[in-house]
C-alpha cells in the first residue's frame, strides 16, 4: 500500500514543481526545481517498494 502513497505523492511534488519552474522569480524557479526532484525520488521509492513486495 505505502507504494501507492509514495507513487501519488510523487506525482503531486512533480507537478507542483513543473508549475513553479515557470514562474519569473529566480528563487521560486529553483525551488521548483527541487520541489521536482524530490518527486520523482518519491516515485522511485514506490517503484522500489512495489518491486520488495513482490518478491
Amino acid at each position: 500500500m505505502g507504494e501507492f502513497i509514495d507513487k501519488a505523492k510523487g506525482a503531486i511534488k512533480e507537478v507542483i514543481g513543473e508549475a513553479k519552474q515557470r514562474s519569473s522569480d529566480p528563487e521560486t524557479r529553483a525551488e521548483g526545481h527541487a520541489q521536482e526532484v524530490e518527486g520523482k525520488v518519491d516515485r522511485l521509492k514506490g517503484k522500489v517498494k512495489g518491486a520488495v513486495n513482490r518478491l
